[in-house]
């Protein structure tokens, strides 16, 4: 059957099912928008949260940037995998017992301030936003190459999808369109990679296959690292970042995760505190099988790459190549005029320019695997980039409808009424969403990186505090989370957007990335909430009650 056949069934059944679960699970109340009714098994809530956690950053990007970036990669892998333990462990059921619906709920009732719940309203919309501009890039791109319409075309059919459900059932009806998503993307995920883990080392399990030896008795690493030795890049099993930067990197993505609205929201859909433990062990182990694939994958992908396209006549390319080509994502300059192919380290000679974000869309067409898998793969990166667009949508409009309408404008609000603003306000963030996907504003993981710098320097330790520390007042935790989020807004875009003089590489504060940046801004909002809580009032009674409550297993 011809691929793109193949890939309009996979495609539009994955659609139809999405659909018919939103139009079975529709809320009609804002608890069900809010929180499903927190009412969902802990099993179906890991899956779901997965899905929200594994992005169009984990299923597209995270594998691209280790191919590309080999162990420096590396960061990303650790970063949000130990995050996420973080968030399990250390916050997540402390935050069901508080029984709160959103973050700025949690911040505005347990530090008693209503500037406090804006402050966080500001930053759960940031942090949101550039969240979901990573992902509106996923969408464009599997769109642009799999549908073969322009990306603004494609964009625009991905929003009305999420908009369908997101708007109609909420909370319910997201998180069990979730839990096919992650279905869908987890076996699109594992197939091509078995496939290619098979024919490259007779070992079904990528995993196994990664760390094991090819036919012809060469380990692939060892193979890949001999590749990248004679094209005159760094080997693939070494770094070229700092310590401090491999550090802050790691930091920042795992505190960031720890602060990420639309995943802490995600334990206020249980019914109680222990089933909040167990739905977070079930999502690690739903995020372990595709997390544990990815560097496999990045290494398979890699090979095949170099092994198809270097030194390789150029009209004599399979037609994977121009199919890509046309997207602009992968992009051949004869600069000596000999129709080979020059892909080498050496940025003067090389002719070869290839986007992280299409290694894992790509790696089934190089190694010529069945239009199936092909067509299965596009059905699954899909699922990761709306089902996480899907949770940022429901933490934009609740933040609106909930946390500004119904807790600081207009409490005496009816529920009814409330719904209706959650719905509009949805509505406005998918359009915002669209223009971030028409126009995107860089590879995947790298947007979506910043997010979690802005959560971790912004929201955890307001979090941590706020459960763990009695003394820690309105004033610490305000003054905390202010210079933090602007510190790292400041950092991020001087040296990401040229804002503020712009500047290079060379010009960054103690060798400290932007996407690790957001390590040393929690630190400062850490010192900053502490210092200032030990110079101003005591919280009250009631407030240090309250947080030994929470605390008590």
């Amino acid at each position: 059957m011809d691929l793109q056949l193949w890939i309009w069934i996979a495609v539009g059944l994955s659609f139809a099912l999405y659909i018919g679960i939103a139009i079975w699970s529709r809320a009609s109340s804002t608890s069900e928008f809010y929180v499903a009714g927190a009412s969902v098994h802990p099993i179906a809530n890991g899956m779901a949260t997965a899905a929200d956690w594994m992005s169009a950053a984990s299923f597209i990007s995270m594998a691209g940037i280790i191919s590309f970036q080999g162990y420096d990669g590396s960061v990303y892998l650790m970063g949000w995998t130990g995050g996420y333990v973080l968030l399990a462990l250390l916050l997540a059921p402390y935050l069901r017992k508080f029984g709160k619906f959103t973050v700025p709920d949690f911040i505005g009732d347990r530090y008693g301030s209503q500037t406090a719940r804006g402050l966080a309203i500001f930053c759960a919309l940031i942090v949101s936003f550039t969240y979901i501009a990573g992902q509106m890039r996923g969408v464009g791109v599997v769109f642009s190459r799999y549908l073969e319409v322009d990306i603004t075309t494609g964009v625009l059919i991905g929003m009305g999808i999420v908009l369908f459900y997101a708007v109609l059932g909420g909370m319910k009806g997201i998180t069990y369109t979730q839990v096919a998503q992650y279905c869908v993307l987890i076996f699109a995920y594992l197939v091509p990679a078995i496939f290619i883990s098979f024919l490259s080392t007779g070992y079904v399990l990528p995993q196994w296959g990664f760390g094991a030896a090819g036919p012809d008795g060469v380990y692939l690493l060892d193979q890949l690292d001999g590749l990248h030795r004679e094209l005159g890049f760094h080997e693939y099993t070494t770094g070229n970042k700092s310590v401090l930067d491999v550090f802050f990197i790691t930091m920042a993505l795992m505190a960031g995760t720890a602060g990420l609205p639309h995943v802490i929201v995600r334990f206020f859909t249980v019914k109680r505190v222990s089933d909040a433990r167990r739905s977070a062990g079930w999502a690690l182990l739903f995020i372990a099988i595709l997390y544990t694939t990815a560097p496999a994958i990045a290494v398979f992908a890699r090979t095949n790459l170099i092994q198809t396209v270097s030194e390789q006549p150029y009209a004599e390319l399979p037609d994977w190549f121009d199919k890509w080509e046309t997207t602009g994502l992968i992009q051949f300059d004869d600069k000596n005029q000999d129709g080979l192919i020059q892909y080498v380290a050496d940025p003067e000679a090389n002719e070869l320019k290839v986007d992280a974000d299409i290694m894992v869309l790509a790696n089934p067409e190089i190694a010529q695997l069945p239009n199936w898998v092909i067509a299965l793969l596009a059905a699954g990166a899909l699922a990761a980039a709306l089902s996480t667009a899907a949770g940022l949508l429901l933490v934009i409009s609740s933040a609106v409808s909930h946390d500004l309408i119904k807790r600081m404008i207009h409490p005496e609000v009816s529920e009814k009424t409330e719904l209706i603003a959650a719905r509009l306000s949805a509505v406005g963030a998918v359009c915002l969403a669209g223009y971030f996907g028409i126009h995107p504003p860089g590879f995947v993981a790298a947007t979506v990186a910043l997010a979690f710098g802005l959560a971790a320097s912004s929201f955890f330790p307001a979090i941590v505090l706020g459960i763990f520390s009695k003394r820690m007042n309105k004033e610490g935790a305000i003054s905390g989370m202010a210079i933090g989020v602007l510190l790292m807004l400041f950092y991020m875009t001087k040296f990401k957007f040229g804002w503020f003089g712009g500047g290079t590489e060379a010009d960054w504060w103690w060798g400290i990335s932007p996407e690790g940046f957001g390590t040393f801004a929690m630190l400062v909002n850490f010192v900053v909430a502490i210092g200032v809580s030990r110079f101003t009032p005591s919280t009250s009674i009631e407030i240090q009650e309250l947080i030994a409550e929470i605390r008590k297993p």
